[in-house]
């Protein structure tokens, strides 16, 4: 499924809003593009990027990446928590069965050198990752994979929390808030975005953390409050 491209400079509209618009027709053999435009880079995202990319890009395409899961094993002080309440958000881990969905956005020309340095400050310096080169595979055509930078937090950083019981994971989730939001949002937008890519796409690591938000959210606050964090 290729996402709609929107302007350059307006992130696409969250999942959580309203469904994906219909793709206009694409001329022929255009998706994936030539891998190998020395002008050109591919950019994966799998967390916030999904649905918040807040860069100027020329494409984008729905797919996924294979021999990684996703996991909410990062600690977040600055988008999604507080160096007091470190939120938690999604990394990738290794993992020879595992299958991450996410979005892939190509960026061209000048455009390269202004995404890499917002999302070094964003994802590097403020969160923690480091990038890593992953092989993605469009929804429409994943016969035609495409090599795609992305950002991986690893044990190696100082944020990184590591696993836990998704009950223990969704619990902290709902008590932590950073500048971006509330660290309940983008649980729910991630699964969200999850639910519009149909049910080849699976997660049962968000969906169990999912589940374990829906159980406890009404004794953790009254309803009114509880609509008012998402």
């Amino acid at each position: 499924m290729k996402q709609k491209s929107t302007a350059r400079n307006t992130p696409p509209a969250s999942p959580s809003l309203s469904p994906a618009p219909s793709p206009p027709p694409s001329p022929p053999a255009q998706h994936p593009p030539d891998n190998g435009d020395p002008q050109a880079l591919w950019i994966f995202g799998y967390g916030s990027l999904v649905w918040r990319p807040d860069f100027a890009y020329s494409d984008s395409l729905v797919g996924f990446v294979r021999g990684y899961s996703r996991r909410f094993w990062q600690g977040d002080t600055f988008h999604r928590g507080s160096d007091k309440m470190p939120g938690r958000v999604v990394t990738l881990l290794e993992d020879r069965e595992g299958c991450t969905w996410g979005v892939a956005y190509q960026v061209r020309g000048e455009q390269v050198s202004e995404a890499l340095k917002y999302l070094n400050v964003r994802e590097a310096v403020l969160g923690g990752y480091d990038t890593k080169e992953v092989t993605f595979y469009p929804q429409d055509t994943p016969d035609q994979p495409l090599k795609a930078l992305a950002y991986v937090a690893t044990p190696q950083n100082p944020g990184y929390l590591g696993p836990a019981p998704e009950e223990a994971i969704a619990t902290q989730i709902l008590a932590c808030r950073g500048f971006s939001g509330h660290n309940l949002e983008y649980l729910l937008r991630l699964a969200d975005f999850m639910q519009l890519c149909g049910p080849q796409a699976q997660d049962e690591h968000l969906a169990a953390i999912v589940d374990a938000v829906g159980t406890m959210l009404p004794c953790f606050c009254p309803t009114e409050q509880a609509l008012a964090l998402v």
